[in-house]
């Protein structure tokens, strides 16, 4: 097109028509719609096709609820999902992977529940994507099937929207990992992969990615050179620092967002939410409770 362009301006200039070899597209009628090229996404993805699933969560993954919102564990990945939010004001962030140094350390549950938070907030869609193609675990903690999934639509199987899942009652879709594939780190190689991520952030906000560990494959390494970001998830007790410390080299510390501490006595967590939702109840619609009378001075003790 730009051959034309410059034939026709040059025509403009001088009076003479345009070179035989160039060949001039005939402008469309006064008032005429004027077609515009497809974007790229065009034809990707259309929400209205993916089918929407209940929200059944299996009752060991331990999801945050949003009709919990006092839940310490909700709490937490809400401050996670503000600090995500606050980068993303200071720049261009909207795919990231989460992993870990080895496996069992919480990266599909941490990922799996900033989803949920990042979801819980008005007009943002959300998309989690089970990446990790060696042993996924999305689709059990959600109870849906892992097939059709991402691995069947990088090579070709099916279209995007039957490879996702809405949660009902959500702005959170869900990618399971798709049908065993005995080459994982190749599929993500294809140019397809690599396409598919880079589009996906034209539709949603977030796009969030539980992939293998980092010191176990090298999938989690090529997938933080195709987003935005990583996440590292360590585990109190069972991390090393000698682990985090090649893990973050396994990364070049050149995108590592911040590190998940996973792991915490639940016992800690409980008391100091508990203590302030109770004594002070903001936000949840409950009642500032009353201080506590003073005893008497004659009162027995």
């Amino acid at each position: 097109m730009s051959r034309v362009h410059d034939a026709l301006r040059r025509a403009e200039q001088t009076g003479a028509p345009p070179a035989a070899n160039q060949t001039v597209t005939p402008a469309p009628p006064a008032g005429a719609a004027r077609s515009v090229p497809p974007s790229p996404a065009a034809g990707l993805l259309s929400l209205d096709d993916v089918q929407e699933v209940p929200f059944a969560p299996a009752p060991e993954a331990l999801l945050i609820d949003a009709s919990r919102p006092q839940d310490s564990p909700s709490e937490e990945f809400r401050s996670l999902r503000t600090r995500l939010n606050h980068l993303q004001s200071l720049q261009p962030i909207h795919t990231v992977v989460v992993t870990s140094p080895s496996p069992a350390e919480g990266k599909s549950f941490s990922a799996a529940n900033l989803a949920l938070a990042e979801s819980q907030m008005k007009g943002n869609l959300i998309l989690l994507c089970d990446f990790d193609f060696r042993r996924p675990a999305l689709h059990n903690l959600f109870q849906v099937e892992r097939s059709p999934g991402a691995t069947d639509y990088l090579l070709g199987q099916m279209p995007l929207a039957a490879c996702m899942k809405r949660i009902a009652g959500t702005n959170l879709y869900l990618m399971p990992a798709g049908s065993a594939v005995k080459n994982p780190l190749e599929l993500l190689n294809l140019r397809e992969a690599k396409t598919l991520i880079r589009e996906l952030p034209k539709t949603f906000n977030w796009v969030i990615l539980d992939s293998p560990p980092l010191l176990f494959s090298a999938d989690a390494n090529l997938l933080g050179t195709l987003t935005d970001g990583t996440i590292l998830v360590i585990r109190i007790g069972s991390t090393t620092i000698d682990t985090v410390h090649r893990a973050m080299q396994s990364l070049c510390e050149n995108n590592v967002l911040g590190v998940v501490v996973n792991g915490a006595r639940a016992g800690e967590l409980y008391s100091k939410y508990t203590y302030y939702y109770s004594k002070y109840g903001y936000g949840y619609g409950e009642k500032e409770a009353e201080p506590e009378e003073a005893p008497a001075p004659d009162a027995e003790k």
